[in-house]
């Protein structure tokens, strides 16, 4: 089955919690012992109805505050699609946890409550799932119980947050009213609402086309790990092993090898289940070539005519994830698809406020969850493509080389 991964995300009290509680609940994907271990709880703190959000609230701190911190995955299933679900916090100060949640997501889902209506935590979310290129965006008003299921709220909201969201760059936008705490709308239509004529929330998910986001034009296969088994004398067997990371791959496509630049065949394609007519993304395989070519890990396999950049230069949206500032000067370790190496940060062009979207141009670093347009050096050249074009080949992560900590999130703007 198809897979789809969807993030979470909106206001403190929203209800994301309490939705992916509801979604899990409903699609009968937990057992009988999570579901009398959060009756308990709930029963033990006085609720007087059974809060699904402890489901995915699972940090003892979580549960104490009544907050999400962490991303929390969870998987269920549906006879159309499997589902991997990350929720992510509504806090500022968790800005990081929620692009790392969001960066490997189809579609994102950003709650609000009906009663408050947009926040400037909805818009910092819809920025950022719009800087995170997350191809479709499900604008959820929730506790639409609490405001008598009125169609005026809804639209209202619904005219507020669409008008914004054409300042970003949203390619798919669905607006639905729900109620997390009740059911409605969320796996079944509601008949409170019978002046709402869209889908549930669940109807959409399964339902929502995701075959084409992915890049089938550029043919991109970063080498991941070289396969050399024992050789004898009746087997002499040389694979190269990793994610398609773009486009179509078939045996006796002619190929390049960057960076070295020589040009081969592919002789076969192997899987895990045998050899296969094509791979594509988000394909794992094994590609054999025509040719004894020298390809390491780190090297990428690409068209001959349809190459990725070879840069040591590039321009990048950085999402800071650590309490020591990002400042011009600084060295840090890249990682890139399957390659590494090392950066200089050349320059901090400006930090983005991701409330109002304004530009500080005359910032002169980045602290703790903050994001701005940097300019980086590296030691060894990436083989790299622009983000909006290619999500696994335009993202990276700085790494902290004395201490190994992941201290950065990066997407290519511009690799000139």
């Amino acid at each position: 089955m198809e897979l789809l991964r969807f993030a979470t995300a909106g206001s403190v009290d929203d209800g994301k919690s309490t939705l992916i509680g509801r979604l899990l609940y409903d699609s009968k994907s937990i057992f009988n012992d999570q579901l009398d271990s959060i009756e308990e709880t709930s029963r033990s703190r006085g609720d007087a109805y059974t809060d699904l959000a402890l489901l995915t609230d699972g940090l003892r701190a979580e549960r104490e505050q009544g907050i999400t911190i962490d991303v929390a995955y969870r998987y269920f299933a549906t006879p159309r699609r499997k589902f991997i679900i990350a929720d992510t916090p509504g806090h500022i100060q968790y800005t990081r946890n929620m692009v790392t949640g969001a960066s490997t997501a189809d579609l994102a889902i950003v709650l609000v409550d009906a009663r408050k209506g947009i926040q400037e935590q909805s818009r910092r979310h819809a920025f950022l799932v719009s800087l995170l290129r997350v191809p479709h965006l499900v604008l959820a008003i929730n506790k639409m119980d609490l405001v008598d299921w009125s169609q005026e709220v809804y639209e209202q909201i619904k005219d507020e947050f669409t008008n914004f969201a054409a300042k970003l760059d949203i390619a798919d936008l669905t607006v639905l009213p729900i109620s997390a705490l009740k059911g409605d709308n969320v796996v079944t239509r509601s008949a409170n609402m019978p002046w709402f004529e869209g889908p549930s929330l669940l109807h959409h998910l399964e339902n929502v086309h995701i075959a084409s986001d992915r890049n089938l034009v550029d043919a991109r296969f970063p080498v991941q790990y070289v396969i050399r088994p024992h050789q004898d004398r009746h087997h002499d067997f040389r694979g190269y092993a990793g994610q398609v990371a773009g486009g179509i791959l078939k045996p006796g496509d002619e190929v390049m090898v960057l960076p070295s630049g020589l040009t081969t065949r592919i002789a076969s394609i192997e899987t895990k289940d045998g050899p296969v007519a094509e791979a594509f993304a988000p394909m794992s395989v094994v590609i054999r070539l025509e040719d004894e070519l020298d390809v390491s890990r780190g090297d990428m396999i690409c068209r001959v005519h349809n190459q990725p950049q070879v840069t040591q230069d590039v321009e990048a949206m950085v999402c800071w994830m650590t309490e020591r500032p990002l400042v011009p000067g600084q060295k840090l370790a890249v990682k890139h698809t399957t390659r590494s190496a090392r950066a200089l940060v050349k320059r901090l062009s400006y930090r983005v406020d991701v409330n109002t979207l304004h530009r500080d141009d005359a910032a002169d670093s980045l602290a703790l969850n903050q994001i701005g347009r940097v300019r980086l050096r590296t030691t060894t050249p990436l083989l790299a493509d622009e983000y909006r074009r290619n999500r696994l080949t335009g993202g990276f992560i700085l790494v902290d080389e004395a201490t190994n900590v992941t201290v950065g999130a990066g997407m290519i703007i511009d690799t000139d």
